[in-house]
């Protein structure tokens, strides 16, 4: 056998369940006690200086200099007393990662004494170098100021010794350079819109917050297995492995017994993550082997996008505890489920009320109506922006099979909720009615849903589940900050339209409730093509999306495009999401990540090929030339060795094919590289370089299944999948 799988296999076979150490106490003990929360704000600050950073959260008002001198202090004692030593401005730049610079509390008093410091400025900004992170020609790289700014709505929390800031990321100019920075500015228009929305039902609802649920998927394997596959640790999928001869078929795993090892590093999880405030609820078996999944209870969107991209992190450095590799690609074994992110949506009102959640009389059915067949209008009407915030690489390995969503964006409602959409659209509501009554004997009754009242549909890329919609297409690796801030502009860009749609009406003397009901039934029939109930996977449906005038982009270069469409640029120019700069520097930054991620695939398959697999299948193929030698010289007849010959021709054929196509693959790449133009140059890696990737995998799994097992030197899917 290979001596590095080998020496993995040993190693798994060997592995014991380490000890959690738990702690004793009741999980709401312990919950957040590593973050800077209100309770301890309340504890270290004065009041004058809660309400100030309290008001700055709910309000998004500006902390002055004094506050913020005060509540650096606070933090800095509550972080040293928790045993901190350093500080860190934590954001999220465009690689898709969180980033830190850590600073020490300790500073040099100049007389031979030392002491900790911390100050309003250090807590409000800092200044990293902006040029070295992903910024689409914003900055140079001899331009390479930026500036990273507290961001008061998340808390600061501590992590490995370090007081953590959740903070935004900005140029120099300006420009936001990061993830969150969009998010936020989103998360404000939708309030304003939404608010002045619901107040046409409730005077009392004063501000509107987006909610967030994300469902976590991953995959765990042994970290010997890992590390013995060069491909996984690059590229964070397995380029090559033909699949187990047993898989996900039995439908076995799902939901199943949780083994005990992997059990083990849930909890260690959950514990670390309860610490950190991130509330983790759920955990189970996902579809496919080694595939796992956990959940938080829903937060506000800005924090529950922070928490997961901290949980990521986290889940990282738990999994090395235990041995084991956290794979978050969308694809890392072909054949089974890829993971996804599930982005789970809702908006709550200052009140608690939910408004995508119906109710029980006529105006509350009939603002659910409202946001409802609102949110249905936005993804109708920017459904290729929708598209292009889940797109990437990776992702495209996994839409379209094995659970995960089409390209095509449409929209699950269950037969209930459009049965009622259908009635309403064909119902009678003119300004000749005199009351309430009279409009509403015209219009179905809306049922209260519970959450099972609808059912799910996993081919459904967006879908509504009860009181809220469901984003199922996002990918398990990526930032949800990034389709969160595209479904909570295009939605208030809609309710703003609406409300401009009302308002006209209203002027003109119509009642309140029929100048609503008009312009639902309205959104109603023109956005109709984008609901969708069957099969997502079908042919069938890519034939009837096509003659409903809906996209089926398949590969993330093209659905970038519409970054930088003249609709798009208007739609982030009048709510200020992106400047025109920045959406360019995007569609850029994306393009660059598409095909240098491709770029390294194509550069690690040819590197395993050639240094690992077709040495291996030569060297297995010279045994069976001496074998034939050997029964020659003794004698014997073409039939006693024509299995071994017909061995050897057929690891002549894979041998030959994979190294003519390696060398035509790497051909186009060096072709690929010489393009300037972004665009251009990823479609060439997409459909140049990338059509090389099938064929040669499908000649090395067919290797796979000739070499003798103890000759082939990469860990196979078998163990990888199911070894624990």
């Amino acid at each position: 056998m290979s001596s590095l799988r080998f020496q993995a296999l040993n190693a798994v076979l060997t592995r014991t369940v380490p000890e959690v150490n738990l702690p004793s106490t009741k999980v709401s003990e312990f919950y957040a006690t590593n973050v800077f929360d209100k309770k301890k704000m309340k504890e270290y600050l004065s009041k004058e200086a809660f309400e100030s950073i309290n008001n700055s959260i709910v309000h998004g008002v500006r902390i002055d200099r004094e506050i913020a001198e005060q509540v650096a202090s606070a933090m800095k004692a509550w972080a040293m007393s928790k045993g901190a030593t350093h500080y860190t401005h934590w954001f999220q730049p465009l690689t898709g990662s969180t980033a830190e610079k850590h600073d020490s509390f300790f500073e040099p008093a100049g007389d031979g004494t030392a002491m900790e410091k911390f100050s309003g400025d250090a807590l409000s900004q800092q200044e990293p170098d902006a040029s070295s992170f992903p910024n689409g020609g914003i900055r140079s790289t001899f331009e390479a100021r930026g500036y990273t700014a507290w961001d008061p709505s998340s808390p600061a929390f501590i992590m490995g010794g370090t007081l953590c800031i959740p903070t935004v990321f900005v140029s120099y100019t300006g420009e936001a350079l990061d993830y969150k920075a969009p998010l936020l500015k989103a998360l404000s228009v939708m309030d304003k819109a939404a608010t002045a929305v619901a107040q046409y039902f409730d005077k009392s609802i004063e501000k509107v917050n987006a909610s967030l649920g994300i469902e976590q998927e991953y995959f765990l394997v042994d970290s010997a297995l890992f590390n013995a596959r060069p491909d996984l640790y690059l590229t964070g999928r397995a380029l090559f492995g033909h699949m187990s001869a047993k898989n996900q078929q039995l439908e076995d795993h799902y939901f199943g017994s949780i083994p005990e090892r992997v059990q083990a590093f849930m909890q260690d999880l959950e514990c670390e993550s309860i610490k950190l405030g991130i509330p983790l609820k759920t955990r189970h078996n996902e579809v496919a082997p080694a595939q796992f999944e956990c959940a938080p209870i829903y937060e506000e969107i800005n924090l529950a996008i922070d928490h997961n991209q901290l949980l990521m992190d986290l889940m990282d450095k738990v999994a090395r505890r235990h041995n084991f590799k956290v794979l978050l690609h969308e694809k890392p074994f072909a054949g089974i489920n890829g993971s996804g992110k599930h982005n789970n949506w809702s908006l709550i009102t200052n009140t608690g009320k939910n408004l995508l959640a119906p109710g029980k009389t006529p105006k509350n059915n009939l603002m659910f109506l409202t946001f409802f067949v609102n949110t249905i209008k936005a993804v109708h009407e920017y459904a290729d922006l929708l598209r292009a915030s889940i797109a990437s690489v990776s992702n495209d390995h996994r839409l379209g099979a094995n659970e995960a969503p089409p390209a095509i964006i449409s929209i699950f409602l269950g037969s209930q909720l459009n049965d009622v959409l259908d009635e309403i659209e064909t119902s009678r509501v003119t300004s000749k009615m005199k009351n309430e009554a009279a409009l509403w004997t015209n219009i179905p009754k809306v049922p209260q849903i519970l959450l099972d009242n609808t059912d799910r549909n996993r081919t459904s890329p967006f879908a509504f589940t009860g009181n809220k919609f469901e984003l199922r297409a996002v990918g398990s690796s990526a930032n949800s900050a990034n389709p969160m801030t595209v479904l909570n502009l295009i939605v208030a860009d809609q309710l703003n339209k609406f409300k401009l749609e009302v308002d006209k009406l209203l002027k003109k003397g119509e009642k309140k409730d029929v100048a609503i009901m008009t312009v639902i039934k309205r959104y109603i029939k023109e956005s109709k093509s984008i609901r969708f109930e069957g099969n997502g996977y079908s042919d069938e449906w890519a034939e009837e999306a096509e003659r409903r005038g809906l996209s089926n982009i398949k590969t993330t270069p093209k659905a970038l495009d519409v970054l930088i469409s003249e609709k798009t640029e208007k739609l982030f120019e009048e709510t200020g999401v992106y400047t025109k700069r920045e959406a360019h520097a995007r569609h850029e930054i994306l393009l660059e990540n598409y095909f240098k991620k491709l770029q390294i695939e194509a550069r690690v398959m040819g590197e395993i090929v050639n240094n690992v697999i077709i040495p291996a299948s030569v060297a297995y193929q010279t045994e069976l030339i001496t074998n034939v030698k050997g029964l020659k010289d003794l004698g014997l007849g073409e039939e006693s060795y024509a299995a071994q010959l017909e061995i050897i021709q057929k690891l002549s054929n894979h041998i030959n094919f994979i190294r003519t196509n390696v060398t035509a693959m790497i051909n186009a790449r060096k072709d690929a590289n010489k393009i300037e133009d972004a665009r251009e140059k990823a479609i060439a890696y997409d459909e140049k370089v990338k059509s090389y990737f099938d064929p040669i995998r499908y000649h090395v799994d067919k290797l796979e299944q000739l070499v003798a097992d103890d000759k082939w030197p990469l860990p196979k899917f078998r163990e990888l999948l199911f070894l624990k």
